[in-house]
């Protein structure tokens, strides 16, 4: 069968599912990690070096520039349209260069103005990875703190909300997929919420750094030109001046550990994130969760009966994609031959598709879980089916008491299990036990009234104590 190319339609159809399906939940990191946002920020890296170095006197005949010519100037990256966006690609034709092409793209702004004579100092003793790594280092910055950290700090806000509302659930646990002590439901979230911000906080203290030395890191160029000019000094307040940490020792690159540092950490919230999305899905598939329909939606295409947990599951493979993509940033920007090599070039161009998708799995688990409601009858109901749990606190009371000096408490561990494994065991069993057992009165009291649901500990008391 023959197709029609489905790339020669317009608009043009996205590849992927970033640009395309998904493009309404990660819209928001287009303005820090695109193409075109990398570009307008290498302008505006280069327009503020100019600025600098008139405003240091780097370099004579740099004076000081006027409002009038610091505003022309900052003009250019502040109005970047469609129309910069063509005008750049016309010189990349030709420059066969993106960084020479916005090199190009400023000097052609300022021909006819007073700072064409002042045109020189633009990309004055640089080399592209210094606009580079800088413009990587904003547009980084700018991206987790204003679209991704928001939104990781949103979510962990809705799980400790399920989790104060929750705190006082009883629920089952499953440890090893098997009945083990209850704890309460909102206790569950409240972990899941204190490791998410534990990751975010590290996130929070990540340093950006950044580079602005030469070709090889040696300022070679700098002191060629004007020897006289204390370039470590102007380096130094230029990067900060920019908002990052000052990287002083770098080779043409700067070295990006930085970014392996924070992808690890981003990474590592979306692993956690994965753990809440499959925990999730099991108390789906167990009742202990049931899901809102909205009117019209269809759980499967053959069951008219399901509503299937899609969200977690589709949050699941994009962190699952996220992870990978941070992993492999982190392990290849920290190497690079020699003094140089293009490996992080292609590399860094695909942050914004690694943090598309951890974004994206945030939303999807944010709008899975306004669809939960506790379904507080299945979860009594695997509690009343599981009177074998209370074995672990019964054989705990009968050590305590065994040290006390109470007769009759030898191998408290061995009779329970003899009691409860492989026996179905319900209440009367548990009390007969407990009434055959010579107890302190207050002791045995307590015990006879416990319940599967009633043993949860300090569960409550946790969430109240420790969920910030």
């Amino acid at each position: 069968m023959t197709w029609n190319s489905l790339a020669d339609l317009q608009p043009p159809i996205a590849l992927g599912p970033l640009d395309g399906r998904y493009r309404g939940a990660v819209a928001g990191l287009v303005d820090h990690l695109s193409e075109p946002a990398l570009n307008r920020m290498r302008l505006h890296v280069e327009v503020e070096w100019f600025i600098h170095l008139c405003a240091t006197a780097a370099v004579p005949g740099a004076r000081e520039l006027t409002d009038e010519e610091t505003a022309l100037l900052r003009g250019i990256p502040a109005g970047f349209d469609a129309e910069t966006i063509r005008e750049h690609a016309e010189f990349e034709k030709v420059t066969v260069h993106d960084v020479k092409a916005v090199e190009y793209v400023i000097k052609a702004r300022i021909t006819g103005t007073s700072l064409e004579p002042l045109s020189e100092l633009v990309h004055f003793a640089c080399t592209s990875e210094d606009i580079n790594n800088l413009s990587y280092a904003l547009m980084v910055k700018g991206a987790v703190e204003d679209v991704w950290a928001p939104a990781a700090a949103a979510l962990i806000e809705d799980v400790k909300s399920l989790a104060r509302a929750a705190k006082a659930t009883p629920m089952l646990s499953r440890t090893h997929g098997q009945t083990a002590t209850p704890t309460t439901l909102g206790k569950e979230f409240a972990v899941l919420a204190h490791r998410l911000e534990r990751q975010l906080s590290r996130v929070g203290r990540q340093e950006f750094l950044g580079k602005i030395n030469g070709a090889t890191g040696t300022f070679g160029a700098h002191t060629a030109a004007v020897p006289g000019t204390d370039w470590i000094e102007v380096s130094r307040t230029f990067v900060e001046g920019l908002g990052l940490t000052w990287n002083p020792l770098t080779t043409q690159i700067e070295s990006h550990d930085w970014q392996a540092e924070l992808y690890a950490d981003v990474a590592r919230y979306g692993r956690i994130l994965h753990n809440l999305a499959t925990d999730v899905w099991t108390y789906v598939s167990l009742g202990y969760f049931a899901q809102a329909t909205t009117k019209g939606s269809i759980g499967s295409s053959a069951m008219p009966h399901k509503i299937n947990p899609i969200r977690f599951e589709n949050a699941e493979a994009n962190l699952e994609i996220s992870a990978a993509l941070f992993d492999t940033l982190g392990a290849t920007l920290v190497t690079s031959r020699l003094q140089r090599d293009l490996t992080d070039s292609s590399s860094q161009r695909n942050i914004g598709v690694a943090f598309g998708h951890s974004l994206l799995a945030i939303d999807n688990v944010r709008r899975g879980l306004k669809t939960l409601s506790v379904n507080d009858a299945a979860l009594a109901a695997d509690l009343d089916a599981s009177w074998e749990v209370l074995a672990e606190p019964i054989q705990s009371a009968m050590r305590a008491a065994a040290v006390a000096g109470v007769p009759g408490m030898d191998n408290p561990y061995e009779r329970l299990k003899d009691l409860t494994r492989g026996h179905a065991i319900d209440a009367d069993a548990i009390r007969a036990f407990v009434g055959g057992l010579d107890l302190p009165a207050d002791t045995a009291e307590r015990l006879a009234a416990l319940t599967p649901g009633g043993y949860v500990g300090l569960a409550e008391s946790l969430v109240d104590r420790f969920l910030q």
